[in-house]
């Protein structure tokens, strides 16, 4: 299949800015993958379409303050980083812009969020075939300790913000109510509908709540630059699939009820720690580059809560293939869905509205 076959048309409108006035207060678009039937709710109507002894499994990683401003050493230039990855302690890949400017054994001051220089530096010491940087930090015990002081939510560049700080707002909002493990730089957004009133809705209706860890980074948001998938390859993400989740899906299986992932993170997680027999297994800190288009099958979920993608994104490749399991037809069908969200005016992408795969 195309890259291009995943292309659409979005009003730039509907890219939202802001999140809802509360979490649980987005719509929900609501396809019946069998019949292509759609279905327009509130999202608080979720457990419309659940039962008691259906699982539904979040993703817990939490969103550091991953970007960072700095100045190179001469005091001139201006560069933005975007830490991806730690590699060890003052040890990290990052993506920086303007990349060009940032040469093997650059170096460059970090500023705080005034715009006054600190004494941390971070030197450039290799770049991989992507255009990657691996920093060393200096002047710092831990840079990961600092970025409570200097970094910013890591929200995405079609959420217009003005450099500095980040806001109040984001800094709760760009963050689910269940984050536990530090890790990832960008948020599972899918999650970020979820309070935890309507958490304890979803466990006295008997609806258990599992979770998995999947530290959200380039293998989620990378743009898919191939013309063809094939040619595609993905970025490793860490995850972790602890026994009791492991346990609570088959469980769940075995009495005929359904999981329900909450985000394309929480999908991969669980689709990358099933075995060769078709069994979910415990993980601890693997790494995944599955990558999920159609017209993949899948071997444990069953039902998939996420947001609205932008378009040719691997995500939106994966909830195609979601939504035809073994076909092809599931990229029409989320097109058409995605058609209809745009005529209905839904609010796209990570502060946007939810859609519900069942």
């Amino acid at each position: 299949m195309r890259t291009a076959d995943f292309d659409y048309f979005l009003p730039p409108d509907l890219i939202a800015q802001h999140p809802t006035p509360t979490r649980d207060g987005s719509r929900l678009l609501v396809l019946h993958r069998n019949s292509g039937r759609i279905e327009h709710a509130q999202f608080g109507q979720l457990l419309d379409y659940l039962v008691p002894g259906d699982v539904i499994v979040l993703n817990d990683s939490r969103v550091i303050p991953a970007r960072l401003r700095g100045r190179n050493t001469a005091g001139t230039g201006e560069f933005e980083l975007l830490l991806l990855e730690e590699n060890a302690r003052n040890d990290w890949w990052a993506m920086l812009r303007p990349a060009k400017r940032a040469g093997l054994h650059s170096e460059i001051r970090l500023v705080d969020h005034h715009g006054d220089l600190t004494a941390v530096r971070a030197e450039v010491i290799e770049i991989n075939p992507q255009g990657h940087r691996r920093l060393k930090f200096l002047n710092t015990s831990d840079i990961s300790a600092d970025l409570s002081h200097w970094g910013e939510i890591p929200l995405p560049p079609y959420i217009k913000r003005k450099p500095g700080m980040s806001s109040p707002e984001d800094s709760e909002r760009y963050q689910t109510v269940y984050a536990q493990c530090t890790g990832s730089v960008a948020a599972p957004t899918a999650g970020l509908h979820f309070t935890s009133q309507l958490l304890e809705r979803l466990r006295a209706l008997g609806v258990r709540v599992a979770f998995v860890t999947l530290h959200v980074g380039l293998g989620t948001f990378a743009p898919v630059k191939a013309a063809e998938l094939a040619g595609h390859v993905m970025h490793e993400e860490r995850f972790t699939v602890s026994e009791e989740t492991v346990r609570l899906v088959r469980s769940a299986r075995a009495r005929g009820r359904r999981i329900l992932a909450v985000g394309t993170t929480s999908l991969r997680a669980l689709e990358s720690a099933v075995t060769g027999a078709g069994q979910l297994a415990a993980v601890t800190w693997g790494r995944t580059r599955l990558f999920i288009h159609p017209p993949h099958r899948f071997e444990c979920v069953d039902a998939l809560l996420t947001n609205f993608h932008l378009p040719c994104s691997t995500l939106l490749m994966l909830v195609s293939a979601f939504a035809a399991p073994g076909r092809e037809e599931g990229r029409a069908r989320i097109l058409f869905a995605y058609g209809e969200a745009v005529q209905q005016r839904y609010r796209f992408y990570s502060y946007g509205d939810a859609m519900l795969i069942i």
